[in-house]
This record gives C-alpha cells, structure tokens and sequence, in this order.
C-alpha cells in the first residue's frame, strides 16, 4: 500500500516537468565521471612519480663566503 501511494504522489510532479528544458542527463554524467576518474588517475600517477624523486640539495658555496665575512664575533653554527 505505500509503494502505491508513493506512486500516486510522484504523477503531479511528472506532470509539471517541461519537456523543453535541456538538462544534462546520462551523457553528462557520462562525462563528469570520466573526467572525475581521469582526474584521480593522474593524481595516482603523480603520487607515484613524486615518490621516486630522490633530491639532495647540493651546499651553496656562496654560504660559506658569507659566514667568513659576518665577523669576528659571530659564532659558526652546526
């Protein structure tokens, strides 16, 4: 019995749709959904991409030349 009266209460609102309006329907989301899952497989791989890189910043040279020229009274810091 509630099934039926669910029913009945959905046939106004079916009335009331305007067969002229576009709406974006199954292509359009069709299309979000893949541009979503090619969206997460790119991250995926960047993630993965990224973990692979290994870098050490090399020391500046220039570093070194600044702490000599600071002066008598600084104290070298390691």
């Amino acid at each position: 019995m509630y099934a039926t009266q669910a029913l009945t209460d959905l046939v106004p609102l079916a009335e009331e749709f305007d067969k002229n309006k576009v709406t974006p329907g199954v292509l359009g989301f069709i299309v979000f959904a893949a541009l979503a899952v090619g969206v997460w497989l790119l991250m995926k791989s960047m993630n993965r991409h990224m973990g692979k890189v290994d870098f050490e910043e090399a020391p500046d040279p220039d570093a070194e030349a600044v702490d000599v020229t600071a002066g008598a009274g600084s104290a070298k810091r390691k």
